[in-house]
């Protein structure tokens, strides 16, 4: 008996969550962007990515010089590799793996994951990212929006109406309370 009244409840919460869930889902609002179309649109963009341009030329411009030199070092020791002793081998070696080294710095430097390139790149960016963001905002807000997705890459939440955001009750569960609501 203790099963079937187990049973029903859940029937009875399933019939509840079917009839009642979906008409509250469709009370959302929902839109998306792609902000990479967006901002491939705005004319400052294409400003920047030409400054982006030149200043990666000219870094690979140095690159290939350095690649250059390395080359020749190399075909140079090759050459002459017979005449030299074994220390001036060792030396002329060194030499080669040091501009190897050094050139290798250098494009980590410019281009590497912490690199001058993305440096200058977010520099650039920034302004124009946070202009779309309140550009997303204004029409979310205008249109009475509840949650907007970003399309381009993560599909992130760009726009929520606060009425959904669960970070203060998750918090309240967890026992931590905060002095700001910034969330």
């Amino acid at each position: 008996m203790g099963r079937r009244i187990t049973h029903h409840l859940i029937l009875c919460f399933l019939a509840i969550f079917i009839f009642v869930e979906p008409t509250t889902a469709q009370d959302q609002k929902i839109g998306y962007v792609n902000t990479d179309y967006i901002l491939s649109q705005m004319s400052e963009y294409k400003g920047v990515q030409q400054q982006l341009r030149s200043i990666s030329s000219e870094w690979r411009d140095r690159l290939d010089e350095m690649e250059n030199e390395i080359k020749q070092l190399r075909e140079n020791f090759q050459s002459k590799e017979i005449l030299y002793t074994e220390e001036q081998k060792a030396q002329k070696k060194q030499e080669i793996q040091n501009k190897v080294q050094q050139r290798q710095n250098f494009l980590d430097q410019k281009f590497g994951a912490d690199g001058e390139y993305f440096s200058r790149q977010k520099e650039l960016l920034e302004p124009l990212q946070r202009k779309i963001f309140n550009a997303i905002n204004e029409v979310a807000e205008q249109q009475n929006f509840d949650f907007v997705f970003d399309r381009a890459q993560n599909s992130s939440m760009l726009y929520r109406v606060q009425e959904w955001n669960l970070n203060e009750q998750v918090l309240q569960e967890l026992g931590i309370t905060l002095n700001d609501t910034s969330n």
